[in-house]
């Protein structure tokens, strides 16, 4: 393996004396370079649908840190707009979409087939990024995971504990799978599609699969990673899939082998060395640095980061960071935390 990325490497399951390294959100709003391509570009959504401006702010992290990774630059609510929902964003608020809450919502979304044609200019980013990334650099494509995803369609915006979307699974189960059983569909292509265009790996975002308890959370967060895991793997054999079931604590033991995930990224809720005992045993792992840490910095941001890169030592493990890096955050502890991993 030893002409390969770093990335794909310790994904394969080698394990490296430096870990590779990227970051959730590392093109995202802490960078002053990206706050500039945003106002350029007018908003969020004209902003992940102008492959130009797209590729820029994927490509600023990797300037500035030399990451060993990209990722796509888009937003996982791109595939309920494909499908026909309504999506907008409100400042300072997030997200806002149409809601489904029953069949007739369901019956009413686009073929599957169709969402390409919305999709188009995020394939296109893909393009351009393969051909513009650092010979060294992975690109990672992604998309939400289906129970993530219909929490938003359910409830038409984010919500502290995804309950519209537990209200509707328990009230109308029924609709509630068909909208599940829509989105699985809808994100294998979208994947699959990513993956024509470039992308050497996916990651499936399954932000709210804390909020799934006992049976639901194998039904609607693990049955559903296994469905686009086996699904891309058939059509792209040798794709390496991260899955990120986040703060799925004690589900994150066998998840690799329940989904066919080559990775299984952690978020900080649970311990470095727990996880190195629990869940490393069975593959790669990716994580956990918390996000607070690229707030405050300090000795702290050192030597949580160097316990994380000495907890998992002994087996295959990307460094990252336990969730997205927050727009408060100071570039300059983003430096420090990639000094600290690589020894600096």
């Amino acid at each position: 393996m030893a002409g390969q990325k770093t990335i794909l490497r310790a994904l394969a399951g080698e394990v490296q004396d430096v870990p590779p390294i990227w970051m959730m959100r590392q093109a995202g709003r802490y960078l002053p370079e990206y706050r500039a391509t945003r106002a350029e570009a007018g908003d969020f959504l004209s902003l992940c649908y102008n492959s130009d401006l797209a590729t820029e702010v994927t490509l600023q992290p990797i300037r500035r840190y030399g990451f060993d990774a990209a990722i796509l630059f888009a937003d996982i609510l791109l595939v309920p707009q494909a499908l026909g929902a309504d999506l907008w964003f409100v400042t300072g608020e997030g997200p806002r979409l149409s809601t489904i809450t029953d069949q007739a919502g369901v019956d009413g979304l686009k073929p599957t087939a169709e969402i390409h044609e919305t999709l188009a200019p995020v394939y296109q980013t893909v393009r351009n990024l393969s051909r513009a990334l650092p010979a060294e650099t992975t690109l990672i494509g992604f998309a939400g995971a289906p129970w993530t995803v219909a929490t938003y369609m359910i409830a038409g915006r984010g919500t502290p504990d995804q309950g519209p979307a537990h209200a509707l699974k328990t009230g109308n189960r029924a609709v509630f799978e068909a909208l599940l059983e829509r989105i699985t569909e809808a994100t294998i292509e979208y994947l699959s599609a990513q993956i024509d265009a470039g992308a050497e790996v996916v990651k499936v975002f399954d932000s709210w699969a804390g909020s799934l308890r006992g049976e639901d959370f194998d039904r609607y967060a693990t049955a559903p990673a296994r469905q686009i895991i086996a699904a891309l793997k058939t059509r792209h054999p040798g794709i390496p899939v991260i899955a990120f079931p986040r703060e799925a604590g004690d589900k994150y033991v066998g998840f690799h082998a329940a989904t066919g995930a080559d990775c299984v990224a952690l978020d900080n809720s649970v311990s470095p060395d727990w996880a190195a005992e629990q869940v490393q045993k069975d593959g790669c792992v990716q994580g956990n640095l918390a996000a607070s840490h690229m707030v405050t910095g300090g000795e702290a941001l050192v030597t949580e980061t160097r316990a994380i890169v000495k907890a998992f030592r002994k087996g295959p493990h990307i460094f990252n960071l336990g969730h997205g890096i927050t727009p408060d955050a100071d570039p300059d502890n983003v430096q420090r935390m990639i000094d600290a991993v690589r020894g600096g």
